[in-house]
């Protein structure tokens, strides 16, 4: 099985030297790179391909929120883990916005970003807890109502994806569907296609924006 690639986009080397190591350790992924500033990010994730960039928000010459943004433009495949020591919700939903799969703060356990990396790369939402409920508050109150791509998810896609919205794993749907686990992650990759998206979290966000489900707390 090909390994996971990841570039980490980080200007504290301490941390990337860290976290390479650790990823080094760790049979399925392979660090392809270190970028120490945004601009580099961009470059880097061009030139190499990694299936996911770790990155940070606060670096040099471009921030972390841009970067992602340009990436995900023009690389629209590859999943972006925004890594922050700041929970503040403008950064958070500027992150979210600019098309990142997952946000977490920088107080993360190692082993648990590991396991986030992973997660993100298969679609899996990943928010950290302290900030979830802010996210999901901000996007509930300011539903658009809209029918946007709607039209082409059929039902069970639907189905899936609210049963998705509302905090259930994979393994959690299939159990509520009678479904198998690879086949709820086959419906999440059509989903992914038709929205042009490319993870859980990017399509819930485009769900939740366009109103097309009712979440009446958050999860």
């Amino acid at each position: 099985m090909d390994k996971l690639k990841v570039l980490i986009a980080d200007d504290h080397p301490a941390f990337c030297l860290g976290l390479q190591k650790l990823m080094r350790e760790d049979s399925e992924m392979e660090p392809v790179g270190i970028a120490a500033d945004g601009e580099e990010a961009i470059r880097l994730a061009k030139e190499l391909l990694p299936d996911v960039v770790v990155m940070d928000i606060a670096m040099p010459k471009l921030n972390g929120i841009e970067a992602t943004r340009r990436i995900k433009q023009d690389l629209p495949m590859i999943s972006v883990l925004v890594l922050s020591a700041y929970g503040y919700s403008p950064y958070v939903f500027s992150a979210l916005d600019a098309g990142a799969a997952g946000y977490l703060l920088k107080n993360v356990p190692l082993r648990e970003l590991l396991n986030a990396i992973r997660a993100v790369r298969i679609g899996e939402a990943v928010l950290d807890r302290e900030i979830a409920d802010k996210v999901i508050r901000n996007l509930v109150k300011g539903r658009q109502g809209g029918g946007g791509k709607r039209t082409q998810l059929n039902p069970r896609e639907m189905e899936v994806l609210g049963l998705g919205a509302k905090g259930l794993t994979n393994d959690e749907i299939a159990e509520k569907l009678t479904l198998s686990p690879r086949t709820v992650q086959t419906h999440f990759t059509h989903i992914f296609n038709k929205l042009g998206v490319a993870s859980r979290l990017e399509a819930i966000l485009y769900a939740l924006r366009e109103g097309w489900f009712v979440l009446d707390k958050p999860s």
